[in-house]
């Protein structure tokens, strides 16, 4: 087996995990994710993760520019992978760094979780999509379409979650503040500029 097939491998066997656990949790009554505080279920998601990013960069390493794409995508992609990785510190900022990982803590609805109730998730939407296109991979595009399918599904088994935490505070929040990205974000961006 090649250090790319290996490491590729690993990325998928590691996102089934972690499909495992949100699917579970999605399909179930058990509740896998948020895995809450230092949970069985919190190391091995966060370790699958760990395996997961680790294979997501060995591979950018060993498939570098092979997918051939025109210069302007791969530029475009590191455009995108510098907004996506902001607005993920961004989130991350906003947050205690334990809430960031799925431990139990507060419901914010200021900075940017006043434009999405996902700012990390959709900061690693736009930056994972944007460095498959900068590093030129159809390796590692394949990772981060699963990558993004995956964040895609967090918000939804998180909800049911944060409805129990933080009940009518939540549902108000979550009905005036879409769950990634709509025309009420773009019109609160632009009011906010219009505004400062």
């Amino acid at each position: 087996m090649t250090p790319i097939q290996l490491a590729f491998g690993a990325g998928l066997v590691s996102a089934a995990g972690v499909y495992g656990i949100v699917l579970g949790t999605l399909l179930t009554d058990h509740e896998w994710w948020p895995p809450g505080d230092r949970t069985p279920a919190y190391y091995c998601h966060w370790t699958l993760v760990g395996v997961f990013d680790v294979a997501l960069l060995a591979v950018a390493d060993l498939d570098w520019g092979s997918w051939r794409l025109a210069a302007p995508l791969s530029l475009a992609g590191v455009g995108l992978t510098v907004l996506g990785t902001a607005l993920f510190a961004w989130g991350a900022r906003t947050m205690r760094s334990a809430e960031t990982m799925g431990v139990t803590g507060n419901l914010y609805t200021d900075g940017p979780y006043a434009y999405t109730r996902n700012p990390q998730y959709l900061g690693m939407i736009v930056g994972v999509a944007g460095f498959a296109l900068a590093a030129d991979s159809l390796l590692l595009a394949v990772l981060a379409a699963i990558h993004v399918g995956w964040v895609l599904l967090l918000p939804r088994a998180e909800e049911p979650h944060l409805r129990a935490e933080f009940g009518d505070a939540y549902d108000q929040y979550a009905a005036r503040v879409p769950r990634f990205v709509g025309v009420r974000t773009v019109r609160r961006a632009v009011a906010s500029v219009r505004s400062s």
